[in-house]
């Protein structure tokens, strides 16, 4: 299955300029053959702290834009939205949005503390999987993958980790080495999509990568926005853990 990585630039919280932004490099992952893109984490407004502002229904124009687009092209379009909750707070929730009409949603559990995200948005409490052309997908969203008990806990069933995320510039070496560091202890492939550009005072630098089950780098962004786009193959996860068992040894 081919997967593309859509690292692209956001019109700080304005979800209409941005969603018009990415349509191009939208219809170049299909025109290249994906079946799956991905898009960053809040894709539409950038990481928002003001939900009261910019967090729409869970059929808002950023959902309804992802489900037309999957339909339109046939394939499937993922990326994180921030969410109203009846009845709670919003939710930074990434939403899988399939060719058929078909939705998936998973809400972030780690809301990032140290940027006061848990002040405004409700933490998740359940993972997801998905399969995609065969392909067992389990996403997460940025600060999500600084616990590693939440992918070791989804191992078994995944053959593709999907990351959106709006990692900051200054910490550009954890988020390079954690993605390499979760492939490699869950013999899976990982795809990290990182927004470039400027938002809210903090800077991007994209950066996003695609990993294979042995943590070799496939592809790897740099700054600019463009497509990225890997080969993913179920077989070859389950080939490598046969030779390599080391999921079995995990307690």
């Amino acid at each position: 299955m081919k997967v593309a990585a859509l690292q692209h630039d956001v019109v700080w919280q304005d979800a209409s300029a941005t969603i018009d932004h990415v349509v191009p490099l939208i219809e170049a992952a299909a025109a290249a053959g994906a079946r799956l893109s991905i898009l960053t984490e809040m894709f539409s407004t950038g990481f928002t702290m003001e939900p009261e502002r910019f967090a729409e229904s869970p059929d808002g124009p950023s959902t309804t834009f992802l489900m037309e687009r999957a339909a339109r092209h046939q394939m499937w379009l993922a990326a994180s939205i921030p969410i109203r909750v009846e009845g709670g707070r919003p939710r930074n929730r990434f939403t899988l949005a399939g060719p058929g009409g078909e939705q998936f949603v998973y809400d972030k559990i780690h809301p990032f503390t140290y940027s006061g995200e848990h002040e405004h948005y409700e933490a998740g409490s359940t993972t997801i999987t998905v399969e995609v052309d065969g392909v067992r997908v389990t996403p997460f969203v940025c600060y999500d993958l600084r616990f590693a008990d939440s992918f070791w806990a989804a191992a078994p069933s995944t053959d593709l980790y999907v990351v959106v995320a709006n990692w900051p510039e200054l910490r550009g070496q954890h988020w390079r080495s954690l993605l390499v560091a979760r492939a490699i202890e869950n013999q899976a492939y990982v795809i990290g999509v990182n927004r470039v550009g400027e938002g809210g005072g903090v800077v991007y630098a994209g950066d996003s990568m695609m990993i294979d089950p042995l943590g070799e780098v496939l592809v790897a962004g740099d700054r600019s926005e463009r497509v990225l786009s890997c080969d993913v193959e179920a077989g070859r996860v389950s080939s490598n853990r046969a030779r390599y068992p080391f999921l079995q040894d995990r307690t």
